[in-house]
């Protein structure tokens, strides 16, 4: 693959697991990629720490601090685009993005989420599996769109539902095929982008 490497952001919220899978993943010889930087919009999200011992920029945008959801969106825009920024991974990026913020990124911006979508869109995706009695969970990366939880998939990735599951060993097993399925998903987008 020629062409410089597209310059990656990944937005997260909390412990940034996803976030560390893609920046090991991204950080290998094959991946024609960088990561520029990571950006959270909660101050006191743990992912934060892993950026400053992994030596990545971290940005910490705090909605809390603005009058309203555009007012927020519009910041983070201004921060990827000065950043030069070609493509988004929201890895456990707990905020709705606007329409319009999007639509401006559309097929540059890319999700994970816990369930087998369209399946469980939204919260507590382990919960109502069981609840269901499905036999069957996992997790989806997909591009994003306005709708939430909505868009292309890209690479699903399934866990068995045991008869003794809680929501939380199901949510441990589906952690585990998230770090199997972002980075091969982001491989996916990257020889999409390149052909492009």
């Amino acid at each position: 693959m020629s062409g410089a490497p597209v310059n990656i952001a990944i937005l997260f919220s909390g412990h940034g697991s996803n976030l560390q899978a893609l920046s090991h993943h991204i950080a290998r010889d094959d991946v024609p990629a960088r990561l520029v930087m990571a950006i959270s919009n909660r101050p006191a999200a743990r992912g934060i720490d892993f950026c400053a011992d992994a030596n990545i920029p971290c940005e910490i945008i705090d909605h809390t601090g603005f009058e309203s959801r555009d007012a927020f969106d519009a910041k983070l825009d201004e921060t990827l685009r000065a950043a030069g920024i070609d493509l988004i991974c929201c890895a456990g990026f707990m905020r709705l993005l606007t329409e319009d913020f999007v639509n401006n990124w559309r097929d540059r911006l890319i999700n994970i989420h816990p369930s087998l979508l369209p399946k469980y869109k939204g919260l507590d995706t382990h919960t109502r599996a069981l609840e269901a009695g499905d036999r069957e969970h996992g997790c989806t990366v997909h591009y994003m769109r306005p709708e939430m939880d909505d868009g292309p998939i890209i690479v699903q990735k399934t866990v068995p539902v045991l008869p003794d599951d809680t929501p939380d060993t199901l949510a441990a097993r589906v952690l585990e095929q998230e770090h199997i399925a972002y980075p091969e998903a982001l491989d996916t987008v990257l020889i999409k982008m390149a052909g492009t």
